[in-house]
């Protein structure tokens, strides 16, 4: 049975074991086993959280590196753009070769998603920090272009992929990183990949 790797944000979630045992069940239902981190059973020390979060990097390093292949949820978090984490766990995968396919629970582009983030009640093109050198090209003030490429976010996460991103926009905003039709869409992608 392959083994997946369930990369995502929802491990901040109060009920992070309950989405991550429904996600497990998915992945059987599909044939394939779910490796999900917070199944991971460390003895932490209370005393030492810095060596508690380094103790919980390596565990799931070593579940990425036991997987076949990770299944990423890139909704945006914590800003206009996913996960850090799961963004670092995606590039360790496609390091190691693994196919990685990736949902967002979020339907609109990066560029839309940093314009909103930064500039709520503004367009890029109106912004005073903001100049167009072309029809494609903007830049901040600091001569930094806005990734214009029409990605789900950035260009070397969409680059990383075995199969189009899923894009799913919720209707229920409170189910931002637990709804899981996107989810399902990847484990669809990766049955067809297998074959």
């Amino acid at each position: 049975m392959k083994k997946i790797y369930l990369a995502g944000p929802e491990v901040f979630l109060q009920n992070a074991i309950e989405i991550g045992e429904y996600k497990k069940t998915l992945c059987g239902l599909y044939g394939f086993q779910g490796l999900y981190p917070q199944s991971n059973v460390l003895e932490l020390n209370a005393n030492n959280p810095q060596e508690n979060g380094l103790m919980i990097a390596r565990a799931n390093e070593k579940l990425i590196q036991e997987a076949d292949a990770i299944i990423a949820n890139i909704t945006p978090f914590r800003g206009s753009s996913c996960d850090v984490g799961t963004a670092y766990e995606m590039g360790l995968a496609k390091g190691l070769g693994k196919p990685i396919f990736a949902y967002s629970n979020v339907e609109r582009f990066f560029l839309q998603r940093n314009d909103e983030h930064f500039f709520p009640q503004r367009n890029i093109e109106e912004l005073p920090d903001v100049t167009r050198l072309s029809d494609e090209l903007f830049v901040d003030q600091q001569q930094m272009t806005l990734e214009k490429f029409g990605l789900i976010d950035n260009l070397m996460l969409g680059g990383s992929v075995a199969a189009p991103i899923i894009r799913h926009q919720l209707v229920d905003k409170t189910q931002k990183y637990s709804e899981l039709l996107g989810f399902e869409q990847c484990l669809k992608q990766l049955q067809k990949h297998l074959k």
